[in-house]
């Protein structure tokens, strides 16, 4: 990760991000880029102890922008879905919205054939492998992602 990128919470979005399937991360302007398929569905940095994260969310940009830290991305990215969020170096990241972000984003640049290798939730295993901590997503034990590894409405195999 770029050293412009402040927190721990900063390690945690770009560990999630990358438990994703075929994800690369880059290091454009001096900041990081997650990519799948060559195409960015994270950027991250952090200039003057400030976290900024820019997600593409086709579907929630009009309900992430009411949120305070929440604005729509410059360079005209906005216009497409692209939102940045913006925390202060100490402050505790939202880390359960943030990966519901992150796989929006992620599912909204991936290559279908790979985005449906992850089952909703993130990939298996996610917050545990990534060290996620904090309020998880909705209904979920800590971390986001966690016991994704089954589908609602599909039941086990008994042995």
């Amino acid at each position: 990760m770029t050293k412009q990128a402040v927190g721990a919470g900063a390690e945690q979005v770009r560990a999630l991000a990358l438990a994703y399937p075929q994800t690369v991360e880059e290091f454009p302007w001096g900041h990081t880029a997650v990519k799948v398929g060559g195409k960015a569905f994270l950027f991250m940095g952090g200039e003057g102890g400030t976290l900024t994260l820019s997600v593409k969310l086709p579907a929630s940009h009009g309900a992430a922008l009411l949120l305070p830290f929440a604005s729509p991305t410059g360079y005209g990215l906005g216009k497409s879905g692209w939102v940045t969020a913006s925390f202060p170096k100490d402050a505790a990241l939202p880390i359960g919205l943030l990966a519901e972000w992150l796989e929006e984003s992620y599912r909204a640049v991936a290559p279908k054939k790979v985005s449906a290798l992850v089952e909703p939730g993130g990939p298996k295993g996610m917050s545990l492998k990534a060290g996620a901590k904090g309020p998880g997503r909705k209904g979920m034990a800590e971390g986001a992602g966690a016991g994704a590894g089954r589908r609602p409405g599909r039941r086990r195999a008994r042995p």
